[in-house]
Formats: C-alpha cells, sequence, structure tokens
C-alpha cells in the first residue's frame, strides 16, 4: 500500500511493552512473563508493528505506519545513548523502505538525534519531522485551558520551565514568555541557558535562569516539566504551593514522590483525533494510553497532520527552530483535519470534572489566536482513573 507518513517511537513502560508483544503474539497465545519479556525486548529489531489510518473532517485520509524501536524502558540513560540512536536509523531505515513520505520522531527518537537528520540512512525521497512544533502548540493551550479552569490571570503569574534549552521547552518560552509576568528556565546546560535568556531579554521580558530549581528568587505558580529524563524522578522546588504544573515529559518528569498537596497537574501535549483513526492490528488502548479515545502524542500527531496537509515536509527540524509563528501555523494545519487539544488529565482522571475541550475547526469558528484553546461543552464521558504501569 501507498504509505502517507510513519511514526517511530517506544513504549515508556514494562506494561506497555508487554501489552504490543501480547498483540502481536495473538490472543491464542499464553502471556509471557514479566521476566522473559524483560530478556526478550532487547533483542526485538526495530520493526513495523501496525498499519495506521486517519481520516479528516475535511475528508482527506492519510495511511502510514507505526514502526516501534524497541528501546527498552530501563535504557534511556545516556550509558545507552549509541545503542538507542542505532535503534533510531534502523526504525527510520524501516520507514524509508516501506516508502513513508513523512515520518514523525516519538519520544526519545527526536532527542537522540537532537535534529541533526544526517544521522539517518540515506531518505531517498523520505522527509522527517521531530514533530515538537504541534507538541508545544497543545502545551501553551494546555496551560491556557487550566489558567481559564483555575480562574488564574497568566499574564500575573511566574511561570518556570524545566528542560528549558530543549526544543520543546524553548519553543514554549517563546510563546509564553510575553503572556507572564517573570519567566524561570532552569535546564542542565547553564550556557545554553544563557543564550536562551538574552534572546526573551532582548524582547524585554523578566527572566531568572538556574541549574537548580530550587534557586529562584520567586515561587512559579505556573510550571512545565519538558525535560530529557529517562525515567519519572523530578522532584520540584521553589513552586506556589496551589501551582498549575504541566507535565510534558516523556516518560513523564515528575516523581511519584514529589511532593505537589494542592497543585494542579496535567499531562501536556497531547492531542485528539476527531476524524477516524483505525490500527490494524487494532492497538486502539495499547499505543494510546489515554482515558479518552483517539489521544495521541502532539510530536506524532505532527506528521499525521502534515500527511493530511499534502505537506511533506521537514517542519521541525531540531533544537532551537521553534517559534511562535510556526506554532500557530502547525496548530492551524492540524485544526483543520480536525486534530485539537486533547481533553485534559492526570494520573488520576480528567482535571476537567467532565468537561471536554476542543479547539473548534478554524473554517467553522475563525480565530485571530489559533493557540487559543476553543468551547467547552459538557459530555458524557466519566471521571476515568488511569492504571499504575510499572
Amino acid at each position: 500500500m501507498d504509505v502517507d507518513f510513519a511514526l517511530i517511537g517506544h513504549q515508556e513502560s514494562w506494561r506497555a511493552a508487554a501489552d504490543v508483544l501480547a498483540v502481536l503474539r495473538g490472543p491464542e497465545r499464553t502471556p509471557l512473563p514479566d521476566d522473559e519479556i524483560r530478556d526478550i525486548l532487547p533483542w526485538i529489531p526495530p520493526r513495523a508493528v501496525c498499519h495506521v489510518e486517519v481520516s479528516s473532517i475535511e475528508d482527506a485520509k492519510a495511511r502510514g505506519l507505526y514502526i516501534d524501536s524497541f528501546i527498552p524502558p530501563d535504557r534511556l540513560e545516556a550509558a545507552y545513548v549509541h545503542e538507542n540512536i542505532a535503534r533510531v536509523r534502523a526504525a527510520a531505515a524501516c520507514a524509508i523502505n516501506a516508502g513513508a513520505k513523512i515520518v514523525s520522531l516519538g519520544g526519545f527518537s527526536s532527542i537522540l538525534i537532537e535534529g541533526n537528520f544526517d544521522q539517518l540512512p540515506e531518505r531517498h525521497d523520505t522527509v522527517f519531522t521531530t514533530g515538537n512544533t504541534l507538541t508545544v502548540g497543545f502545551i501553551v493551550q494546555g496551560i491556557k485551558k487550566m489558567c481559564e479552569l483555575e480562574g488564574r490571570n497568566l499574564r500575573r503569574s511566574t511561570l518556570l520551565i524545566v528542560g528549558a534549552t530543549g526544543d520543546v521547552g524553548s519553543g514554549c518560552a517563546r510563546c509564553l514568555a510575553p503572556l507572564v509576568k517573570q519567566v524561570l528556565l532552569s535546564a542542565r546546560n547553564a550556557e545554553r541557558l544563557g543564550r536562551l535568556a538574552k534572546e526573551l531579554q532582548a524582547a524585554g521580558v523578566q527572566v531568572e535562569i538556574a541549574t537548580d530549581t530550587q534557586r529562584y528568587s520567586a515561587e512559579a505558580g505556573v510550571v512545565i516539566c519538558a525535560a530529557s529524563l529517562a525515567s519519572p524522578s523530578f522532584l520540584l522546588g521553589r513552586v506556589a504551593p496551589d501551582a498549575i504544573i504541566c507535565d510534558a515529559g516523556y516518560p513523564k518528569n515528575l516523581s511519584p514522590n514529589a511532593q505537589m498537596h494542592g497543585a494542579k497537574i496535567f499531562f501536556g501535549g497531547l492531542g485528539q483525533v476527531t476524524g477516524a483513526l483505525k490500527f490494524a492490528p487494532d492497538f486502539h488502548g495499547i499505543l494510546n494510553r489515554h482515558p479518552f479515545p483517539d489521544v495521541i502524542h502532539g510530536c506524532l500527531l505532527e506528521g499525521m497532520a502534515l500527511a493530511l496537509e499534502g505537506r511533506f515536509e521537514p517542519f521541525s527540524q531540531g533544537r532551537g527552530f521553534i517559534t511562535e509563528a510556526r506554532v500557530h501555523e502547525m496548530v492551524a494545519i492540524a485544526a483543520r483535519h480536525g486534530i485539537y487539544l486533547a481533553p485534559l488529565y492526570n494520573s488520576d482522571g480528567p482535571v476537567e470534572s467532565g468537561l471536554h475541550c476542543e479547539t473548534e475547526c478554524l473554517s467553522r469558528r475563525p480565530s485571530p489566536d489559533p493557540l487559543e484553546c476553543g468551547a467547552v461543552f459538557a459530555t458524557t464521558t466519566p471521571a476515568v482513573s488511569l492504571r499504575t504501569l510499572d
């Protein structure tokens, strides 16, 4: 079949990896014990695990593949970087050999490549995108939506971005810095922090930088966690007791031990397909493990949206290229095809008390700012608790 797009990803937990293997093995086979899964997974080469078809509200359709790089969930640390780059290269080769026109790099796939697409195999007519521009768009929309739900004035808020020098973190800084009172930037690399701070200060933004979140002079009322962490291990410091916190990491950033009593936490960077989404074999609820239907990470949705638009181009190319104008453009492309901000939720379930937030299609409801979240309306979706993943 013609392959318009390919999605390269990996599973963030052993439970998710076990579920993927169970579908591939078939329902007639007894599930593998956990210890065997941990032994087997590192030996599985990257491969396409299912076909994906997405339909637009504009009647466009695109066909693609989901390719799992089978990076073991406990091997995301720096010690395995060369092994994991080799896996991403092999997954990219699968996409190229299948004839995919555009490929989205999900999760650590884009972090490992760092926008250096020259590390990938010879590409012929295939283009790659990190997908981070649409991820930033959904994070920004999510922050604005949570502020609306909580009755917060974003312009009076102090914003903390953890992982600020990464592609997603710096993109969020450029979009949100003009809208807040003060920006606190945190990352491991002090030199990159200084460069980003100077860029924002030149635009009149009040900025503080630190590699330790305990060292800021002010408490943050709005927080974005977008660091490249191998596991949920981050403990926040110096944040307001009732802070709005967006955990946009994959894997998640916030440690289960983080003392966040009173904070309003949601998982960011997620979008929802409101046209139609089909997997063959059926991986619904496994590749997209969310309490709402057809919710997918923005990095993967970007490739799908571009395929529906017929724009086979490397829209997101690596650290530092995400601007507010590019985010507006990408969000508008996605909205044209019915791909909107997903309903907000966290590990306890939906955070909107049964309300479903959807950005209406721009052609139906013109808006001067595609990053503004659209209508809020009641649905019958019950509150769903996520099961704990290993």
